[in-house]
């Protein structure tokens, strides 16, 4: 790919998509990291979004529209939570995401959830599991890859992680330790589950987190959520991010715990002709967001009636 401009470093890289190595199109523009999706239009985004702004959104947009060659159509970026009042008058739509936010982990415990989620909480400990946090070691990579290989399906979709050795997992998972804490649950000295908790400045947020279907009965992935309450609290912040919001099983499974919907503002901004029309389809979300939602929930119900037959 030639230069973007005369600020910019084009690179390609190694990382993970949907579970599964790609080598994908990376800038380095104004000390800053952007990746490159292919799709109905071109988009670019920040890499590391979840764990730092872009500095400098005009100078940003400006450097873009110098590209030669491999012009992105539509430049994105978001705004980080707290921050979640629009401040800048480009295309704007929101994005869900699920955030627990509390002034202490008794606050939590006391007011934020329900007695059920705290019975299943004791439930949990009464039963003999343990949690702590851990090391990124070969035993926690023995267990985590342990529980990625007991079904291929999850949730209705076959499960990214399933058939890889742990060699595999402990490579793949190695890339952002530096800012995650790993926690672990244990049953007689069983691994049943595990959250790596990543620090991003203003929250903290679940990075890969998933419990022992075989132990799904002793509400393992409740209690892993308390401790990274418990975490986030001695991490000094005061929010818990589960990632995006979801209408589902999972999505009342994180209203369970506290956590809540929390829009927060992402803005597109168009930087070719086609770009401008994207922007007008929606195509900047991808091809998914563009099929119609009529459509779009029967065929997911189909998906989900099709993975499970590969359980039976």
């Amino acid at each position: 790919m030639p230069p973007v401009s005369r600020l910019a470093r084009v690179f390609t890289k190694d990382t993970l998509i949907k579970g599964q190595p790609r080598r994908i199109d990376c800038v380095d523009l104004l000390g800053q990291t952007y990746v490159v999706t292919r799709g109905p239009v071109t988009v670019i985004a920040l890499e590391d979004e979840w764990y730092e702004d872009v500095r400098d959104p005009a100078a940003t947009v400006a450097a873009l529209r110098e590209a030669c060659g491999i012009t992105p159509d539509v430049f994105t970026f978001w705004q980080r939570l707290p921050d979640v009042a629009p401040r800048f008058q480009y295309h704007q739509e929101w994005d869900e995401i699920a955030v627990l936010s509390f002034g202490s982990y008794e606050q939590w415990w006391k007011v934020q959830i329900k007695s059920r989620t705290r019975n299943l909480i004791r439930k949990a400990e009464k039963e003999g599991i343990v949690v702590r946090e851990t090391s990124y070691d070969d035993e926690f990579v023995r267990g985590m890859t342990a529980i990625f290989n007991e079904a291929p399906v999850r949730q209705g979709r076959p499960f990214w992680h399933y058939g890889k050795d742990a060699e595999t997992v402990k490579r793949q998972f190695s890339r952002f330790i530096h800012r995650e804490h790993m926690i672990a649950a244990y049953y007689r000295d069983e691994m049943v589950g595990l959250i790596m908790l990543g620090n991003a400045g203003r929250f903290a947020i679940t990075g890969q987190i998933i419990s022992s279907l075989k132990h799904r009965d002793k509400a393992v992935t409740n209690v892993l959520v308390a401790k990274a309450v418990q975490l986030t609290e001695q991490l000094g912040l005061q929010h818990l991010v589960y990632l995006y919001w979801s209408d589902d099983s999972l999505g009342e499974f994180k209203r369970r715990c506290g956590f809540a919907k929390t829009l927060v503002p992402r803005y597109y901004v168009p930087l070719t002709t086609k770009g401008k029309l994207g922007l007008k389809l929606g195509a900047q979300r991808g091809w998914k967001a563009m099929v119609p939602s009529p459509i779009k929930s029967p065929l997911k119900r189909l998906r989900s009636s099709w993975y499970a037959s590969w359980e039976h």
